[in-house]
C-alpha cells in the first residue's frame, strides 16, 4: 500500500484518514483478512498507520518463542495466542504472557509445544483471568499435576487435552472440580482416564455442550451421568470398545440435547444397543456409525424415529440391499450421506436412497465399486442440490455417466473423480458447474488438455486442482487452468511427465498459490522453480521429490522470495549443500524432507540442519544417523525438531496403472 497522498492547505498538509476514526479504520483491517501481508503492508505506511495496525491485532501466531517478548510489546490487545509453531515454549516464555496479557487474554494452543512444566502453566492460570480456552493436545509428559494447574483458570470454557496420554482420573478430577464454567473438552486418546475421571465431569461440569471421549477405556458407568447433560450436544465415542449392547441396555431415556453423535469403530455395538443410546435423543441431527456393525434394515429402521437427522456417515460398514432400501424410506430428509468404502452399495440399493432423500447436498461414494451409470443417472436426476460429490474408484461407472453430472449438478463445490473413467467430453460438462472449488482428477488417464481448457473457461473459482498421476496432461492444460483459474491455490501435477517449466512460469501467475506438488515430473528445471518463488510469494508447501534437474540454482530465489514455506520436500532432487543451506533463511520453515540426495555430505547437512532455527520435523536417511555429530542431534532435539530416520532403497518407477503397488510414494 502507498502512502496516502498529502494535500497542502494553507501551508499545512492533510491526511484525509486524519478524518476518519480508530473504529472506522478498524473496520478497514478487517476487511484485509486474505492475506496477512496486506495488514503488513497497511503497517508500514507511516507512524500512525503502524500504531493503529498493532492496536487492532488480536491474534498472533508466532514463529520463535525468543520473539515473544517483543511481539507482545508491539501488539498489546491479543485475545488468541496460537504457539503451534513455538515447538519449544518454556516457564519464561509462559511467564512473559502471562505478564503481558494478563486481562486480555483469551484463548492460548500449545497443541504442538513442549518443555513447559507445571510452574508455567499455573502462573499462566492465575494470572490470564480471563482466559476461555486452552489447547494442550499431544502433551504426551504432561502429568496430573499439570491438570491441577490448569483448574485455577476458574474461567476456562474449552480444554483440549486429545493424546495427553499420561492424564489419569485424578488430574481430570482436578479439572473437573475446578472448571465449572467447561462447556468443550477433548479426552481423545488420554488413556489413562477411565469412568471415573469422565463421571466427574458429567457431574461437575454442568454446561458441557462438546465432549470428545474417543479411545478411553470407559463403560456405562460414566455413560448414564453423561447422557444427563442437559446441555449436551455434541458427543464422541469413538472407539470406545468397553462399550457394547449389555451396557446400554439400561440407557433407555438418552440424551434430549443431543445433536451429533459418533460411536465410530465401536466393534461391539450393534442394533440393540444403538437403539438404547439413542432411544431418548429425538433431537439428534448427525449420527457417524463409520466402521461398525452391519447396516441392515433392524438397524436402519431403529433410526427412523430421528426426525430431526440431516447426517449420517456410514464409512467402511457392510451395508445390506434392505439396509439401504429402509434408509430410502425414512421420512426425514438427509442433507448428507456418507457410504466410503461401504461393501454391499449396489445400484438398487443407492438409488432407492437418493430418489427418496432429493435434498441431499453432501454424498460419498468413494470405492463403492458395484455401482454404474444406474446410480449416476438417479443421483443427477434426483440430487440437484448436490455441493459434494465425492466418487473416487467408482470404476464401472462409464465416461457417458460423467456428462449429466455436468448437465443436472450445477451448484457443485466439490468434485472427486480420482481414478475413474472421465474424460475430456465429460470435463466439458462438468465445465458448467461454475461455483467449483476442489476437483479431484488424479489418476484420470482419459483427461487431456482439452479437458483442462474447459474447466479453465467455466470454473473460474476453482482453488484446489488435483492431477496426480493425470498422464496425458501438458503444458497447454496447465497454462489455460494458470490463466483461467486466477485464485488458485493448490494443485498436485505429481508424475505428469509431460510437465516443463512453461507449465511453472504459467503457475507462477497465480499469486495465492500455496502449495505445489511436482513430484516426478522430470522435465521441470531450476528455471520454473525460480518463477514460482518469485511470483507465489504464499507459497507454504512444496513437494519436488524425483525433479532431478532441480539444482542449487533454483534454492536461491526460494530462500529469497518464499519467506512463508512451511514444508519442502527435495528427495531425489540435485540440490546439495549449498542449495539445502540457503534455506535457512526461511523462517518459517519446519519441516523438510532430504532422502537420497546424491550432492549432501554430513558436513553440508550438520550446517544446514544447524542453521535453520525453525525445524520441528527432519525426514533423513537412516546411514545419517550414525554419520551427524551425536551432540548435534542432541542439541536440534532440546529446540524442538524431531527426526525420522528412513532406510528406504530406490525403486523402479512403475506403470501408473500399479500406483496402489508403489509403496514409496503413495497416492496423497
Amino acid at each position: 500500500m502507498k502512502k496516502p497522498k498529502q494535500e497542502c492547505f494553507g501551508g499545512f498538509s492533510f491526511n484525509p484518514f486524519d478524518l476518519l476514526s480508530e473504529e472506522i479504520i478498524f473496520m478497514i483491517l478487517d476487511l484485509l483478512n486474505h492475506n496477512p501481508l496486506d495488514k503488513k503492508s497497511f503497517s508500514l505506511v507511516c507512524k500512525s498507520f503502524y500504531a493503529i495496525e498493532s492496536k487492532h491485532r488480536r491474534a498472533l501466531k508466532p514463529l520463535r518463542q525468543e520473539h515473544l517478548p517483543a511481539i507482545l510489546c508491539r501488539y498489546p490487545n491479543i485475545t488468541h495466542l496460537d504457539l503451534t509453531l513455538c515447538s519449544r515454549v518454556t516457564d519464561t516464555s509462559l511467564s512473559i504472557i502471562s505478564n503481558a496479557c494478563a486481562s486480555g487474554l483469551r484463548s492460548i494452543d500449545f497443541s504442538r509445544s513442549r518443555l513447559f512444566s507445571t510452574s508455567g502453566l499455573l502462573s499462566l492460570a492465575l494470572n490470564c483471568k480471563n482466559l476461555t480456552e486452552i489447547d494442550l493436545s499431544n502433551g504426551t509428559e504432561l502429568k496430573d499435576s499439570a491438570m491441577a494447574a490448569v483448574a485455577e483458570a476458574k474461567s476456562l470454557e474449552k480444554l483440549w487435552l486429545a493424546r495427553c496420554k499420561s492424564i489419569t482420573d485424578m488430574g481430570v478430577g482436578c479439572v473437573a472440580v475446578g472448571c465449572r464454567k467447561l462447556k468443550f473438552i477433548c479426552l481423545k486418546w488420554c488413556l489413562g482416564v477411565g469412568d471415573f475421571g469422565v463421571g466427574l465431569i458429567a457431574v461437575k461440569c454442568k454446561h458441557i455442550r462438546y465432549l470428545d471421549l474417543s479411545y478411553l477405556p470407559i463403560t456405562t458407568k460414566c455413560l448414564s451421568s453423561v447422557l444427563k447433560l442437559q446441555h449436551l450436544e455434541e458427543l464422541v465415542l469413538e472407539g470406545c470398545f468397553g462399550i457394547d449392547d449389555d451396557s446400554l441396555a439400561v440407557l433407555k431415556h438418552g440424551c434430549k440435547s443431543l445433536k451429533s453423535l459418533d460411536v465410530s469403530t465401536c466393534q461391539n455395538l450393534s442394533y440393540d444397543g444403538l437403539s438404547s443410546l439413542i432411544s431418548g435423543a429425538e433431537g439428534l441431527q448427525q449420527l457417524t456409525l463409520a466402521h461398525g456393525s452391519p447396516v441392515t434394515s433392524s438397524l436402519a429402521d431403529c433410526l427412523k424415529k430421528l426426525s430431526l437427522l440431516q447426517s449420517i456417515k456410514l464409512d467402511g460398514c457392510l451395508i445390506t440391499y434392505d439396509g439401504l432400501k429402509t434408509i430410502g424410506n425414512w421420512c426425514v430428509s438427509l442433507r448428507d450421506l456418507s457410504l466410503s468404502k461401504c461393501s454391499g452399495v449396489t445400484d438398487e440399493g443407492l438409488s432407492s436412497v437418493v430418489t427418496k432423500h432429493k435434498d441431499l447436498r453432501k454424498l460419498d461414494i468413494t470405492c463403492c465399486r458395484k455401482i454404474t451409470d444406474v446410480s449416476i443417472a438417479q443421483i443427477t436426476k434426483s440430487c440437484k442440490s448436490l455441493t459434494s460429490l465425492r466418487m473416487e474408484s467408482c470404476t464401472l461407472v462409464s465416461r457417458d455417466a460423467f456428462v449429466l453430472i455436468g448437465q443436472q449438478c450445477h451448484l457443485l463445490e466439490e468434485l472427486d473423480l480420482t481414478d475413474n473413467e472421465i474424460d475430456d467430453k465429460g470435463l466439458k460438462y462438468i465445465s458448467r458447474c461454475s461455483k467449483l472449488s476442489n476437483l479431484k482428477l488424479g489418476i484420470c488417464l482419459n483427461v487431456t488438455d482439452e479437458g483442462l481448457i474447459h474447466i479453465s473457461r467455466g470454473c473460474s473459482k476453482l482453488i484446489e486442482l488435483d492431477l496426480y498421476r493425470s498422464a496425458e496432461i501438458t503444458d497447454c492444460g496447465i497454462l489455460a487452468i494458470a490463466q483461467g483459474c486466477l485464485d488458485l491455490e493448490m494443485i498436485n501435477i505429481a508424475y505428469c511427465k509431460d510437465i516443463t517449466d512453461f507449465s511453472l512460469l504459467s503457475l507462477s501467475k497465480c499469486s495465492r498459490l500455496k502449495t505445489l506438488e511436482s513430484r516426478g515430473c522430470s522435465l521441470i528445471t531450476s528455471l520454473g522453480l525460480t518463477a514460482i518463488a518469485v511470483g507465489c510469494k504464499e507459497l507454504t508447501k512444496l513437494d519436488i521429490k524425483k525433479c532431478q534437474n532441480i539444482d542449487d540454482a533454483g534454492m536461491l530465489p526460494l530462500a529469497h522470495f518464499s519467506q512463508n514455506l512451511k514444508q519442502i520436500n527435495l528427495s531425489h532432487s540435485s540440490v546439495t549443500d549449498i542449495g539445502l543451506l540457503s534455506l535457512a533463511s526461511i523462517s518459517c520453515l519446519q519441516n523438510v524432507t532430504i532422502l537420497h540426495l546424491k550432492g549432501l555430505t554430513t558436513r553440508g547437512l550438520a550446517s544446514a540442519l544447524l542453521a535453520c532455527g525453525g525445524l520441528t520435523k527432519v525426514k533423513l536417511q537412516a546411514a545419517f544417523r550414525w554419520l551427524l555429530p551425536h551432540r548435534l542431534v542432541e542439541h536440534l532435539e532440546a529446540r524442538g525438531c524431531i527426526f525420522q530416520w528412513r532406510d528406504k532403497v530406490l525403486q523402479v518407477e512403475l506403470d501408473p496403472k500399479c500406483w496402489k503397488l508403489q509403496l514409496e510414494d503413495p497416492m496423497p
